[in-house]
């Protein structure tokens, strides 16, 4: 059985305020490279990394990955066959590397390469759209097996998606030529109704949730479909995940 680090679970659970302070005390790019070795080492993965595209097609990445298998990545443009790449812009909720599509010669033949260069048999990723048409993702892998990895992302999903978009935007701090973003902010109210939107519920389960009845629901989710831009309520949820507005 291949086997990285041990992962963290349930008793050994990362202390995530100081791991989000950690990263406020960022101060440029650079520093970011030193708070994703952090939170690889906290969460005990083989490896992290964190990668953005604006939409003048700047790009700015970091991680644990050795560079001889990123000057391989890049050298023999593997941004064409990367199934993980596909499928993060293809989605909006968090990936599990095992549910893409590796059934191409190419996609399987870069995995196996990929993991002869330590980069790990398993993997998560979390998509992230931010403002002015950046798009980034967030990125675990480890060598375990597939019982043990469901186990570790099932645990700390929430955590991962509230700092990758954490990470997102601190890193949007940084970033050149930076526009404003021009959508208003949700309020509390606002955010408890597309969250449970999001996460599945229906009108009715959400109003009762929230113990508040369905009219003022609708007013809750209108009100932020206007906000937002949005054309309608699914429009609206994707708009708010891909700006981390909510987290799922």
């Amino acid at each position: 059985m291949l086997r990285g680090r041990e992962l963290v679970f349930a008793d050994d659970t990362p202390h995530l305020e100081g791991l989000i302070e950690r990263l406020e005390r960022a101060e440029g790019l650079d520093d970011l490279q030193g708070v994703i070795e952090v939170l690889r080492d906290a969460f005990k993965v083989d490896h992290l990394i964190y990668h953005w595209v604006n939409s003048n097609g700047d790009q700015y990445g970091c991680g644990t990955y050795d560079m001889d298998w990123v000057n391989r990545y890049v050298e023999k443009g593997y941004l064409r066959v990367d199934p993980v790449i596909a499928g993060c812009y293809q989605r909006f909720h968090p990936v599990d590397w095992k549910q893409l599509d590796w059934s191409s010669k190419a996609a399987r033949a870069f995995m196996q390469e990929a993991i002869t260069y330590g980069v790990g048999n398993q993997g998560y990723s979390i998509p992230i759209r931010g403002p002015n048409g950046q798009f980034a993702h967030f990125t675990l892998s480890h060598s375990c097996n597939d019982e043990e990895w469901e186990a570790f992302t099932t645990r700390h999903r929430r955590d991962l998606i509230l700092i990758a978009h954490s990470f997102n935007q601190k890193a949007l701090e940084f970033e050149p030529g930076r526009k404003p973003e021009s959508s208003q902010p949700l309020s509390p109210r606002e955010i408890e109704a597309m969250t449970l939107l999001a996460t599945g519920h229906n009108r009715a389960q959400a109003a009762d949730a929230l113990s508040i009845s369905e009219h003022t629901l609708r007013v809750y989710v209108e009100s932020a479909r206007h906000k937002l831009g949005a054309m309608n309520t699914t429009h609206a949820v994707a708009r708010a995940l891909s700006r981390g507005l909510i987290v799922v």
